[in-house]
């Protein structure tokens, strides 16, 4: 029964959610999951999938929305594999698992390495690929060596790179005869990666056996793997390329095109309240067919051409040793999928300054991402927020069973409080308010010792705090380093920050000023002193966008009586209670939860929220809650 739970001990429900998978697998049904921080989630549902998926030849795909969650599920991996046989390999982006200096030089992110590498096979240009062909045996003994232990991705580079092999054709090799596949999300929930990952294995959906990670975040990561975007200024850099190439009638084609763009800015956006505008996806032709005299045939023959002629130019680029990117494949390729998706009540059609002027197709159905899992023979979703269960289900659209198991963190160890004279609501947003604001983090980060998190409802509130400079009076006063989350930083400049914020907990003590829903108050964990407490901002309510606005007629049509609240209201719930779990890793940790909205206290966001921030709620003001703070890390350190 536990043959593959590698440790002594098991924590509080971990052996009736190792029997709860087991059974659920075996039957070939679908799980959802609520399962606290620091209950174990990790090893318990692998230990409940293994045995059935290993005695009857599934492949258990594991996917995790951050490379730190993935590494974590190797460690889990290399654990068990202490005590019984298992193989797993973690997948990465073909540009975090290539050796190859043109892709590492000139591919930006995953999906232009994806098409470059493409291109690289099919002329011949890769070393790497090529001696994969040529050195079987090499080949044969590498896979085989990673067969036997689950790997990270740098101990498959490291020796790929010893070989002179392909990493990324190492990894999919291993992965074709692996246990375990770890990936991002995208791997499974993006249409387009999913079928040519699936292809690449050899596998069908039926011998697959799905495990999604911290599944909260499934809806708005499948919203965006179906959604895309195109900037204005990529058309610009289309109509000059095209230019340069001597594709006349795609130049005067996009001209005209960007003429009909500047008509629709003018009327439509310029002057308008809201950063975004909805169209009517023929709306951003009718200019370029008045002027060029096309038919919807020429429309549609322009676009298929450009698309042709961008694989082209990316294929010129690489022979030129050039960045291999084809603005002209780019707008094709979008406006393709712009004309295609008219007339779908799931997508939304827009034209946004919000950072930069882009058209944007808007995907309003999380569950069209996830339909492949009718197919596969079971997937378990779990997380510590998905209360509620059933809605969840519903916005996903699969159908499973579900469990909620209770809370680990000790009452002793969490106190809650609630300030019942501020809100970050609209219309209460104002200098005083933030400087009223700034005074309750000013005196929290003095008494919670060591690091603490400061997460605002968005980077417009987290802005009006910062007006105030808080932040230099906590560096000055309190003598706490202070670390801000960009908005535009890379996964790799935003984890050295976390790093060097971690580091100071064993100094002086840190505060780390982010938003809710962000990287840093969900992807990330924090032990021991690395976050003692959190003050929360605000509920990170979205504004009503058009977008949120058709999310929410979309939910309403689907789920009559419930659109506003899956659409708008529990999406914010969520992150909050997501943001407030960052203090407590294990039933043994204290940690103080601060929230500024005294909105916290309504029944209707309370019913939304864990169990254990419910029962250890108080309302204060700012002398009450300095009073409850010192009493209680006066307590701890008693202890």
């Amino acid at each position: 029964m536990l043959e593959y739970f590698p440790y002594k001990s098991l924590r509080p429900n971990q052996k009736e959610f190792i029997e709860l998978v087991r059974e659920s697998v075996k039957k070939g049904e679908s799980l959802i999951v609520e399962a606290p921080t620091g209950f174990g989630k990790t090893i318990s549902v692998l230990a409940g999938v293994l045995p059935y998926a290993i005695s009857f030849g599934y492949k258990v795909i594991y996917l995790a929305r951050t490379h730190k969650q993935m590494d974590r599920v190797i460690e889990e991996l290399k654990a068990i594999r202490s005590v019984a046989r298992v193989s797993g390999v973690e997948f990465r982006s073909r540009k975090d698992l290539c050796l190859h200096s043109y892709i590492q030089t000139f591919a930006q992110d995953a999906y232009t390495s994806m098409i470059v590498c493409k291109s690289l096979r099919k002329l011949g240009k890769c070393q790497f690929f090529e001696n994969i062909k040529s050195k079987k045996e090499q080949v044969k003994e590498i896979i085989e060596f990673f067969l036997e232990r689950p790997s990270f991705p740098s101990e498959v580079l490291e020796y790929s790179q010893l070989l002179e092999l392909c990493p990324y054709e190492i990894t999919r090799k291993v992965g074709e005869k692996a246990n375990v596949i770890v990936a991002s999300y995208l791997y499974m929930i993006n249409p387009w990666i999913r079928q040519a990952f699936m292809d690449s294995l050899g596998v069908d959906y039926s011998d697959l056996i799905i495990i999604f990670d911290e599944a909260h975040n499934v809806p708005d990561q499948a919203i965006s793997a179906l959604s895309d975007r195109l900037s204005v200024r990529s058309i610009e850099r289309a109509i000059k390329e095209a230019h340069e190439y001597g594709e006349d009638d795609i130049e005067q084609f996009l001209l005209v095109f960007l003429k009909g763009l500047e008509i629709i800015y003018n009327k439509r956006l310029e002057n308008y309240e809201t950063p975004e505008v909805p169209l009517k996806p023929e709306e951003i032709f009718e200019h370029p067919l008045f002027i060029l005299g096309y038919s919807s045939k020429d429309l549609v023959e322009i676009i298929n051409y450009m698309v042709e002629i961008g694989d082209a130019i990316r294929e010129d680029k690489i022979e030129r040793n050039l960045p291999p990117r084809s603005y002209v494949g780019r707008v094709g390729e979008f406006l393709w999928n712009w004309l295609s998706l008219a007339g779908r009540e799931d997508y939304l059609h827009l034209f946004s300054r919000e950072r930069n002027l882009a058209l944007e197709l808007v995907a309003l159905d999380p569950s069209v991402a996830l339909d492949f899992l009718k197919e596969v023979h079971s997937a378990i979703f779990m997380s510590g927020t998905l209360t509620p269960l059933e809605a969840f289900r519903d916005i996903i659209g699969v159908e499973a069973k579900t469990k909620k198991f209770p809370r680990m963190v000790k009452s002793e160890n969490a106190i809650v409080l609630v300030a019942r004279d501020v809100s970050t609501r609209g219309e209460e947003r104002s200098p005083s308010l933030y400087k009223k604001i700034a005074e309750y983090i000013l005196e929290a980060v003095s008494i919670i010792p060591k690091n603490v998190g400061v997460f605002t409802a968005s980077y417009e509130v987290l802005e009006g705090i910062l007006s105030t400079n808080v932040h230099i009076k906590i560096e000055e006063d309190i003598g706490k380093k202070v670390f801000i989350e960009k908005k535009d930083a890379t996964s790799r400049e935003n984890d050295a920050m976390i790093a060097e914020f971690k580091k100071e907990a064993k100094k002086e003590g840190a505060v780390l000023f982010g938003v809710m829903g962000g990287r840093n108050s969900e992807g990330q964990d924090y032990s021991g002193d690395e976050m003692n407490g959190v003050v929360l901002v605000g509920i990170p309510y979205a504004r009503p966008t058009p977008r949120v606005q058709a999310q929410i007629r979309y939910f309403e049509k689907k789920f009559p009586g419930k659109g506003r609240y899956y659409g708008y209201i529990l999406p914010a719930h969520r992150k909050l209670a997501q943001a407030a779990g960052r203090v407590h890793r294990s039933a043994e940790e204290r940690g103080s939860i601060v929230i500024l909205d005294y909105r916290a206290l309504w029944n209707n966001v309370k019913k939304d929220l864990p169990d254990w921030i419910v029962e250890t709620m108080q309302p204060v003001t700012l002398p009450l809650m300095k009073i409850k703070l010192k009493r209680f890390w006066r307590l701890g350190n008693e202890h």
